[in-house]
């Protein structure tokens, strides 16, 4: 056991390195990673199981921080741990440096999620807590892991903390300890000023064990790390009083924690915290502060050799259960290698006509036995988003039985987001999660996290527009296409699409849109479904599909090029039909994604939308959806407006999603 006075130097160590980072970066937020050191350093020097040489290995515990900001914190503590240089730290916020501002996903180096949005970290630990549960109940003691989450005042602010908390108490995650940073500060005030809640017996009567300390003190939160550990019913909450900018003086030598200008800003822009003296306090050098004490790096290096052998010891025992259970071991091997599922998608057999949803349910059908490590949320819908072909394959997760593959999040669209993503930055598990598509609202907050990380979460939105009909404006989506076809046109850091959108015309494209979903292990994908039945398309086309737009038919030299996604695709049909009884020669298209097609080449697109011939999209959506594909010599139908209450046949004559009313604006445009 490592003595108090070394585990206090350490924490002193981490709190040097952190405010130097941020005093050279001259930006940051040193008080809270000042604060949160001592939890850290005992975590990581004592309890983190993982394998310094094999950062991937499937059987580490895992680490999710929450508060971003305190970044500088988990930088040196990783250095510490030999995951980061000084010269790494001495770049924090630098061009092209691995220190950036808020932390991003690097298992190499031992950064399990990107944070920064408050309160989706802790939720993406309650969601690999989950995949964990639900890998051991098929894999047994092989999956024997912990997952640590750390949480500040602002995360516990946050009103997806409800939906987190809830969820892990409910199902009883007891492999799930969360330390609460509670320094009692925030950016611009404390906290009294916002919240006088009692977060203990809040979580308490959420179902979870909880533990208030001191959480500056190395020796009371390994007590509480030990009790944590032995629970074996509730997840576990380490409520942390901790000192926000602990450590810091003024010139003086006047004590200068406790302040919310240490929150954000180096500690000589703090007004009145001293850099130097307080490097001094700590026990460092003020001229020479980004190193790592002897006796730390000592005590680090030892951790080093006691993970490897931890690591090997469990290496042995995976093998000895590889031997005994060769079968199950290559289905491990298999869900573990992040390679899209072997699905046999000729056992799909669509109903012509039918509503896209109601198509979706009949793949998931197939999927929930097709693939084994496939797991499916619902937001409370899931006899309306049709996420209920999955779920009558299975059964929902309950505390003590995670042998079922379904997540009933109820009625929490961001907090079943965050924990699917956290399901997929867990690794062996593919995760879907469904809705209404006008509830992708509450999502976009996980939606362009997922994308930042690029996760291959399936999200699942139904009831596509404004045919929702009766229930009205609420719950009709317009813009939401729009909205959500941007993370398309937006790249990640790998140059690629940052995700893809796909909102197929009828039952046999909706067989397609999952095809490319489960293949697509490089990024979230979202599936848009109508509510409402769709006549079947001329054509069957896969190749086409999946290069984002094709042909559905076409007549020789077109005069004017139909196009859309989804339910108008047929609408056009029906409109041509009564524009080639005029002689108009014409070709129709269905864009399920748009950025895919503009991934395709140059010649493609070209076939596909045909230079200098007239274009006429139509979208259940705003106008500016089709804006890049039609052109300004186009033109496009579309709704600019809130849909409103009627019957989805009476919406579709009044808003003029008709065949009539696509001859007669066709006919218009072409003068």
């Amino acid at each position: 056991m490592n003595s108090t006075q070394l585990l206090n130097r350490a924490a002193d160590n981490i709190r040097i390195l952190a405010a130097a980072a941020v005093e050279k970066a001259k930006s940051g937020h040193p008080g809270g990673a000042m604060g949160g050191a001592d939890f850290i350093n005992v975590l990581f020097s004592e309890y983190l199981v993982y394998d310094p040489e094999n950062p991937a290995w499937e059987g580490r515990d895992r680490f999710f921080l929450d508060p971003g900001h305190m970044a500088p914190m988990l930088y040196a503590q990783l250095c510490l741990a030999g995951k980061f240089s000084l010269e790494d730290l001495q770049n924090l916020r630098q061009w092209e440096s691995v220190t950036p501002g808020h932390p991003e996903r690097c298992i190499e180096r031992g950064i399990e999620n990107t944070s920064g949005p408050l309160g989706q970290g802790h939720t993406f630990a309650v969601g690999a807590a989950i995949a964990a549960k639900f890998l051991k109940a098929r894999f047994g003691k092989v999956m024997n892991q912990t997952i640590y989450a750390f949480i500040s005042d602002g995360g516990v602010q946050e009103e997806i903390s409800q939906g987190a908390g809830r969820l892990a108490g409910h199902l009883g995650l007891d492999n799930l300890i969360m330390f609460y940073d509670s320094n009692r500060i925030q950016l611009s005030t404390e906290c009294r000023e916002v919240t006088s809640e009692d977060v203990a017996r809040k979580y308490e009567a959420w179902g979870w064990f909880v533990q208030t300390i001191p959480g500056n003190d190395p020796e009371a939160i390994r007590r509480a790390l030990d009790k944590a550990k032995a629970e074996q019913e509730r997840p576990s909450l380490i409520i942390g009083n901790t000192t926000m900018g602990k450590g810091i003086v003024t010139a003086e030598g006047e004590s200068f924690e406790g302040k919310c200008s240490t929150h954000g800003a180096p500690l000589s822009k703090s007004g009145g915290g001293s850099f130097e003296k307080t490097i001094e306090n700590l026990g460092g050098n003020p001229e020479a502060p980004f190193a790592i004490f002897p006796e730390v790096k000592k005590l680090y290096e030892n951790r080093a050799a006691e993970l490897r052998q931890i690591a090997n010891e469990h290496y042995q025992e995976f093998y000895e259960w590889q031997k005994q259970n060769p079968e199950l071991a290559a289905t491990y091997e298999r869900y573990f290698s992040g390679e899209a599922p072997e699905i046999d998608w000729t056992k799909i057999q669509q109903k012509p006509g039918a509503a896209t949803r109601g198509a979706s349910a009949v793949v998931l059908s197939s999927l929930a036995e097709q693939v084994g490590n496939m797991i499916v949320a619902s937001a409370d819908l899931s006899n309306s988003d049709k996420t209920d072909g999955f779920l009558k394959k299975t059964h929902a997760f309950v505390k003590g039985d995670f042998s079922g593959a379904f997540l009933q999040a109820g009625v929490a669209e961001l907090t079943m987001a965050c924990v699917c993503i956290g399901m997929s930055l867990h690794g062996g598990v593919i995760p879907a999660c469904g809705t209404f598509f006008v509830f992708s609202d509450y999502m976009k907050p996980a939606v362009r996290m997922a994308a930042l990380m690029e996760v291959p979460v399936k999200f699942i939105w139904t009831h596509d527009a404004f045919r929702v009909g009766e229930d009205g404006p609420t719950h009709e989506p317009v813009e939401q296409e729009a909205q959500i076809r941007l993370m398309e046109k937006l790249q990640n850091h790998h140059g690629k699409n940052s995700m893809l959108v796909l909102r197929p015309a009828d039952a046999e494209e909706t067989t397609m849109a999952w095809r490319l979903a489960m293949e697509n292990t490089a990024t979230p994908t979202a599936l848009i479904f109508s509510r409402q039945d769709i006549p079947a398309l001329p054509v069957q086309n896969f190749e086409g599909f999946s290069k984002g737009a094709y042909i559905v038919n076409k007549d020789e030299n077109p005069e004017v090029v139909l196009l859309a996604s989804g339910s108008e695709v047929s609408t056009l049909l029906a409109g041509a039909e009564l524009l080639r009884k005029d002689g108009i020669r014409l070709q129709v298209v269905s864009v399920p994604s748009e950025g895919l097609f503009r991934s395709q080449p140059q010649a493609y697109q070209a076939e596909v939308l045909p230079r200098g011939v007239k274009r006429f999209g139509m979208t259940a959506g705003l106008s500016c959806t089709l804006e890049g594909l039609v052109g300004e010599n186009g033109a496009i139908w579309g709704l600019n407006s809130f849909g409103f209450s009627a019957p989805y046949k009476v919406l579709d004559e009044k808003l003029g999603f008709t065949a009539e009313n696509v001859y007669k604006q066709v006919k218009a445009l072409l003068g």
